[in-house]
């Protein structure tokens, strides 16, 4: 089941954040952002360290103070990912965090306060290569906008990121992504296709506080999608009230759906009838827990019943589906062996994983023969 994306993708041109492209044809970055106090350096390392696991390609980090700018360099010389510093008002802190190998600040300029504050910052910033990411939020907008338009609005949040984006025109730098986040996803989609327009920098998705897990994800997945799929979006963030590690696997999981970034396994799954010849939630939650080490793409269907079971294990990498007396196991599309149920998540577990090492292997062999 490789099908390329039908997506196409809005043309932006490309910067780096560390060694991540972001923008150009570089892959859609996922990235999420520490909880940890930043102050507490093992604590903040050890988040990061479980986001990279997870996939992150970057993770934000908040810096307050110019304590927490000690810290964060502490952090940024241990840390295996490219970072990002979240920073508003204080420009001694950005200037700080510039010192100390920060791979991106991000900021609104006009919050920086008088001309010659934002001065030193683009240029710190020019000096190291270092990247701007204008973050503008719904609930953040500046007073005389919220007096303009009454309440916010796509093009109150669009006007607000234009006027910073003017700022960095001014003084010709043209190393920055935007992002235009709010709770609502009709006002964040708007604005998102309207900058999308006027720009060509690269856009950070994000429907911003989206909710818990369950509703966050439901929420995100409808907004960025939609943006997604108008080939909107270099990077993404999905903000749960959760553990940050989930919002990389749901970061995954949409551009999974989408076919514009593949890790892991895909799995194909029926939602279970009473047609079924094993326990398909049962065995479809065991698996997932058990293979969430699996960097590797792969497509796996485990359908319970041979209605539909077939054809979707034929297409898939690898697919189980559901039969009496025993369960038919068919591996790249051809029927491969019987399974029955005594031992079934076990005998699953044991045939994906053996796929995939075969798998690492032939790829280990062709780039050893192109080495030669």
């Amino acid at each position: 089941m490789k099908h390329e994306s039908p997506i196409k993708r809005r043309k932006s041109r490309q910067i780096m954040v560390g060694n991540v492209p972001v923008g150009g044809d570089a892959p859609i970055a996922v990235q999420s952002m520490t909880n940890t106090e930043t102050c507490d350096v093992e604590a903040t390392l050890g988040q990061i360290q479980a986001l990279q696991d997870a996939g992150a390609d970057i993770v934000r980090v908040s810096v307050p103070s110019m304590e927490a700018a000690e810290a964060f360099g502490r952090i940024r010389a241990r840390a295996g990912v490219p970072l990002v510093a979240d920073i508003h008002f204080d420009y001694k802190i950005a200037l700080r965090v510039a010192e100390l190998g920060v791979d991106c600040i991000r900021i609104n300029p006009g919050n920086i306060g008088r001309e010659d504050r934002i001065s030193a910052v683009i240029s710190a910033c020019r000096d190291r290569n270092i990247p701007i990411r204008i973050g503008v939020n719904a609930g953040s907008l500046s007073k005389d906008l919220q007096r303009k338009y009454g309440e916010p609005n796509a093009d109150a949040l669009v006007e607000s990121a234009m006027r910073n984006v003017d700022i960095l025109d001014r003084h010709d730098f043209q190393n920055f992504k935007v992002s235009l986040k709010a709770s609502e996803v009709f006002m964040t989609v708007e604005a998102y296709r309207k900058i999308a327009t006027q720009i060509d920098q690269p856009l950070h998705l994000g429907i911003t506080e989206a909710g818990g897990f369950r509703s966050g994800t439901v929420k995100s997945s409808i907004g960025l999608g939609l943006l997604l799929m108008d080939g909107i979006g270099d990077t993404i963030r999905v903000s749960l009230a959760a553990d940050p590690v989930q919002e990389i696997k749901v970061g995954y999981d949409i551009l999974k759906s989408l076919r514009l970034r593949s890790r892991g396994i895909n799995f194909i799954a029926c939602p279970s009838c009473s047609r079924q010849n094993f326990d398909v939630i049962k065995t479809m939650n065991d698996l997932e827990v058990r293979l969430e080490d699996v960097k590797e793409a792969l497509d796996v269907a485990v359908i319970g019943c041979i209605v539909n079971g077939p054809g979707e294990a034929k297409e898939a990498d690898i697919g189980l589906t559901g039969g009496s007396p025993k369960n038919l196991f068919y591996m790249n599309g051809k029927p491969h062996q019987k399974l029955d149920n005594a031992n079934l998540t076990d005998d699953l577990e044991r045939l994906i994983r053996k796929e995939i090492a075969r798998r690492q292997e032939a790829e280990k062999a062709i780039f050893a023969r192109s080495s030669e």
